[in-house]
Order: structure tokens, then C-alpha cells, then sequence
């Protein structure tokens, strides 16, 4: 039993953390002290709902805790009560009393605190990658090892770029809202940029038994949509929003009955969403149409519908297709680009014109311990009648991969191998 409800405790807080770290920000501006009042409530939780079981409105009770927990620090803690001494000198006047201001700037409602949350991650008095990896943190609440992973770096860095985000964010005090006008346009790129990487984590989990994390990719998919209601005018954010909607269709035919990965080629394409698919393409007709059809987001979406509109493997317009990644790659170069692109080309001139371009991509070293360069190989070899040469790919890159379902699925591939 208690199992039971620690379980539902972790899982209501993965569910509310995020929205209980942006609230606390708000007023706070500090968002490593709102992580940490977010945890303590957490440990409260854990404490006291086994004994009075879970409350009607978990969120509200996680916030309230948290709440107490940041008034008794600021009357607690000398340098927090400072901070307290400076809000009540503001308000003395107003006649209010400086717990009474925390409790009402926490209950004030000031449109989607997620969305602020994330444009004040990613203000420019932060580095795009520091940008990007404290907005997964706080947001889409990834480890620091998810995170070293979907950036291709190690996870001490990105730890160290974590605790210095959030030092500059707290030293600058900065204003939590949405950017308008010329404000938001320099951060645009790191906001839109932080939403793929959320839905990408959702959509192919780097670490755990779940091959995807279907809140992860819906939590992303719901803040681009918030974007594109905010910035109607912004083609790469409707662009995103289009590959996104696409891509997301095809979630629930990637999975099998017992977790196991489903290939695109197997893929049951009567289980695609259509109703993704039918929002994905109006986004990417929209984005088109304000003059972004060459973005990096737009050209990606381009690719994604060429799949969406494919009845079959077979009718995929793969020519189409290694055309928009050579597009892609010259608006967005990446070595992960060019391993896409490489796909591309092997199934629209054959999977010797692939295996060429991938001698080219294992030159550099970046993605020596990327384990979708092994596999695509595997892919190449095996089409290309070289069964042997294809197993020890697959074995390799089941080696290299992090994830239970993904492993299984390229271990799967290489004892067909035989």
C-alpha cells in the first residue's frame, strides 16, 4: 500500500512540477530557490498523504505547501529575511504586510506561467545552451544526464551550466512575463528551440523503459500552441508547431502491446492520428504562407507530411525528401542533419549512396557515441545484402543506447541478421 501511494505521489508531482516552479518564479524571481521549495513540498507530501491520503486537488495542496514553506524561509533564514525587510519597505505604505504580498503575488493571475517561465529561462543574459538546458530542467523536468544527452555533451557540463543559469537569472532580477514587440524577437529562437528538445525527449526517451513519454511530447505540443496564439505572425513558430503535430501523430504506432519499438517501415499507419495530422499541415500551410518555407522548423514539418501523406512506405516521395534535407542541411547544418540526410538519399538512390555519405559522417567524432549512426548503418548494410557486416552495427548501437525498449528493438534486428 504505501508503494501504491508513493507511486500516485510521484506522479501527481511529475504532473505539477513544473507549473509549481514556474508559480513560485513569479514571485520569488529565483528560480533555483522555487526548485527548491518545489522539492521540500514534495518531501511534505510524502510525509504526511499516507497517513491522510491524497488530497481533492493535489496541485493546490503541493502550491500551498510550498507557499508556507517560502514565508517561513524568508522569516527563517537571514538572507531570505532581508529580502523579506525590502518587499515590506515597498509595500508599508500600501499597509500590507510582506507575507501577505508573497501570498497574493503567488495567487495573482498572470496568464500561462509555463510560457513566462520559459522565455525567462531564455533570456539573453543566458547562453543558448545554458538556455536550453535549464528550461528542460525546470520544464520538461529531465535529468542532467537526459540532458547531456539530447545536447551530445557530458553530464557535468551541463550540470555546471544548470547552476550558473540560475545564479545569473537570480542576480539579474530579471521581470517574469512574456516579451512583446522587439523584446521577444531575439528570444524566439532559444524558446522554440527548448520546446523541440522537450517534445524530442518525449518523443524518443534517451534513458528509462519507455521508448517515448507521451506528456513530454503533449506538454510541448500545448506550449507551441500557446506560441502560435501569442505570435500569429511568426512563421517558425507555427513551423514547429506543424512537425510537431506530425510527428506526434504517429505515437501511438511506434509502440507495440508490450512496450516494444514498431519501425517506421512496420508501422500500422491506420493507428496514425489524423486529426494531428489534418492540424499539422494547416500549420505548415500557415507557415508557408507568412514567407517561411525555408526555416529550419518549416523544412522539417515539409519532410515529416512526406511521410503524413504517404499511404505506404512504398509511396513516400523519397527524391522529394533527400531534397528538403539538402535544403535543411545548408539552413541548418548538423551532424545529425546529415545522418538524416543520409537515410534519405539511401532510400531515394539506394543504400550505397547512404553507406558513402555515412563514411563522411564517421570522420567526425561528435557522434562516435551516438547510437542512431550505428543503426542506420545496420540499415544500409542489411539492404545492401551484408548481413553480417549489418549485426555487429545493430549490436553496436544497442550498446550505445540508453533506452530498455530501443535496445530491444535493435537487438531484435540483429539476431535477424542471422
Amino acid at each position: 500500500m504505501a508503494a501504491d501511494i508513493n507511486g500516485t505521489i510521484a506522479t501527481v508531482f511529475r504532473i505539477e512540477r513544473a507549473r509549481l516552479i514556474a508559480g513560485l518564479t513569479r514571485m520569488l524571481r529565483d528560480v533555483g530557490l522555487a526548485e527548491d521549495l518545489a522539492q521540500d513540498a514534495l518531501v511534505t507530501a510524502l510525509a504526511e498523504w499516507p497517513k491522510s491520503g491524497l488530497p481533492d486537488k493535489p496541485g493546490a495542496w503541493l502550491m500551498a505547501a510550498a507557499k508556507r514553506r517560502a514565508i517561513d524561509g524568508f522569516r527563517r533564514d537571514k538572507m531570505m529575511a532581508r529580502k523579506h525587510a525590502e518587499i515590506g519597505r515597498d509595500l508599508d505604505e500600501a499597509g500590507e504586510s510582506p507575507a501577505d504580498a508573497i501570498e497574493a503575488a503567488l495567487d495573482d493571475d498572470v496568464g500561462d506561467e509555463l510560457l513566462s517561465l520559459i522565455f525567462t529561462a531564455c533570456h539573453p543574459v543566458l547562453s543558448p545552451e545554458a538556455r536550453a538546458a535549464l528550461t528542460l530542467r525546470l520544464i520538461g523536468g529531465l535529468t542532467t544526464d537526459e540532458i547531456s544527452r539530447a545536447f551530445l555533451t557530458s553530464e557535468a557540463t551541463i550540470a555546471q551550466r544548470i547552476v550558473r543559469a540560475k545564479a545569473t537569472l537570480r542576480d539579474a532580477k530579471l521581470a517574469y512575463e512574456v516579451p512583446h514587440g522587439a523584446e521577444r524577437a531575439p528570444r524566439l529562437a532559444s524558446v522554440l528551440e527548448v520546446i523541440y528538445l522537450i517534445f524530442n525527449e518525449g518523443y524518443a526517451a534517451t534513458a528509462g523503459d519507455d521508448l517515448i513519454r507521451s506528456d513530454l511530447c503533449a506538454e510541448a505540443q500545448r506550449l507551441g500552441r500557446i506560441l502560435a496564439g501569442v505570435a500569429p505572425d511568426e512563421p517558425e513558430v507555427f513551423g514547429l508547431l506543424a512537425l510537431m503535430e506530425i510527428q506526434a501523430s504517429r505515437l501511438k504506432a511506434r509502440v507495440g502491446p508490450g512496450g516494444e519499438a514498431i519501425a517506421l517501415p512496420q508501422q500500422n499507419r491506420a493507428r496514425w492520428d489524423q486529426m494531428l495530422i489534418r492540424r499539422g499541415l494547416a500549420a505548415l500551410e500557415r507557415a508557408i504562407a507568412l514567407g517561411g518555407e525555408d526555416g529550419p522548423y518549416a523544412l522539417q514539418a515539409a519532410l515529416a507530411a512526406c511521410h503524413a501523406r504517404a499511404r505506404s512506405l512504398e509511396d513516400t516521395d523519397w527524391r522529394k525528401m533527400a531534397s528538403l534535407y539538402d535544403t535543411l542541411r545548408a539552413v541548418m547544418p548538423s551532424p545529425v542533419v546529415d545522418l538524416n540526410r543520409a537515410v534519405a538519399h539511401s532510400m531515394a538512390f539506394g543504400p550505397e549512396v547512404g553507406l558513402a555519405l555515412l563514411a563522411e559522417i564517421e570522420k567526425a567524432a561528435v557522434l562516435r557515441n551516438y547510437a542512431p549512426l550505428p543503426a542506420a548503418k545496420g540499415d544500409f548494410l542489411l539492404r545492401a545484402g551484408r548481413a553480417a557486416e549489418a549485426k555487429v552495427q545493430f549490436e553496436q548501437a544497442a550498446a550505445l543506447s540508453h533506452n530498455a525498449s530501443e535496445r530491444a528493438f535493435l537487438l531484435g534486428r540483429a539476431a535477424a541478421c542471422d
